[in-house]
């Protein structure tokens, strides 16, 4: 079938999972997350559940695993002096 997902990662934080999920998805790439609300719920039973999974459809996998080992090896990290579009940065005043 097309629309079969195939598990890419695993994750025993979901954040996590969500990191990678949009990096696939920055790629062009129709990731999801799965059992992640299992996990938050029960955190200390992460590990039996298998954690946060990333999944992609079967015929991304190779693109996919391709995505997830350059952001492993630091590859899509933005430099110290990325520009972000204009982004506004606003300083906080603490009150006395």
């Amino acid at each position: 079938m097309e629309n079969d997902f195939s598990l890419v990662r695993r994750c025993l934080i979901p954040a996590d999972a969500f990191i990678l999920c949009g990096c696939l998805r920055a790629a062009g790439l129709n990731a999801i997350v799965m059992d992640d609300q299992h996990v938050q719920a029960a955190l200390l039973l992460a590990p039996a559940i298998g954690g946060a999974r990333v999944m992609v459809p079967q015929g991304e996998w190779e693109q996919a695993m391709e995505v997830l080992g350059a952001f492993e090896r630091g590859e899509l990290a933005l430099g110290e002096d990325a520009d972000f579009g204009g982004a506004r940065v606003y300083e906080f005043t603490p009150r006395k």
